[in-house]
């Protein structure tokens, strides 16, 4: 079964493990979260609880979350997610859910936002390779061809200039080097998406081995 953590990315370090070797690692503050509810088959559809960290501001919320907080005896939260296919016999609405559900060497799977880098051309954004920079050539750093001059259309799918950045991503099988439970604090191996102090997901690997 599932089972995860909302947090926030606070930016990287590096330790030295039992051999001497240096590793760098990625610091996640997950205040305890709040499990505001559970989604069911005979409700929803499919099974997850959903959870919420950190309080949001009273001037910033509206009737409706606020009534789905007090639900579970707690105030509105900023950051809400879902944990898909998580044991809902191990978890109750309003219960309080801490770094310790993690242990050093367990894999998980970290789902952020992407930090955004504006409109970017193609090389940038799809690693397109530029033409001659030489003195007379009228091909630098421009998308190229836009397709057959038959179709007389540009087709859905070709890497042009645009949005970059700013996505949903998920990295998979990052190791968690050490829990500290007291400053609720996550030590994962490797870069994590997102920039500091952005909020992300952290749950079990889907594809450990």
């Amino acid at each position: 079964m599932t089972k995860g953590i909302l947090g926030r990315k606070i930016g990287m370090t590096q330790l030295f493990n039992e051999n001497g070797e240096l590793i760098p690692v990625t610091v996640i503050q997950a205040e305890p979260n709040v499990v505001l509810q559970k989604r069911t088959l005979e409700n929803d559809g499919y099974e997850a609880i959903q959870l919420g960290f950190q309080d949001l501001k009273q001037s910033r919320t509206n009737k409706a979350e606020k009534g789905h907080a007090e639900k579970a005896n707690t105030t509105p939260k900023r950051y809400v997610r879902e944990i898909r296919n998580a044991n809902l016999d191990e978890y109750e609405v309003g219960q309080a859910i801490s770094v310790e559900i993690f242990q050093a060497g367990e894999k998980v799977d970290v789902t952020g936002t992407s930090k955004g880098k504006g409109f970017q051309g193609s090389i940038k954004r799809h690693g397109q390779s530029r033409g001659p920079m030489s003195h007379g050539s009228h091909y630098h750093r421009s998308p190229g061809s836009m397709g057959a001059i038959d179709a007389m259309r540009v087709f859905p799918g070709k890497n042009l200039p645009g949005h970059m950045g700013q996505e949903q991503v998920t990295i998979q099988n990052l190791e968690v080097v050490s829990v500290d439970a007291e400053r609720n604090l996550l030590l994962i191996k490797g870069n994590v998406p997102g920039a500091k102090k952005s909020f992300v997901k952290i749950t079990s690997a889907i594809k450990a081995n």
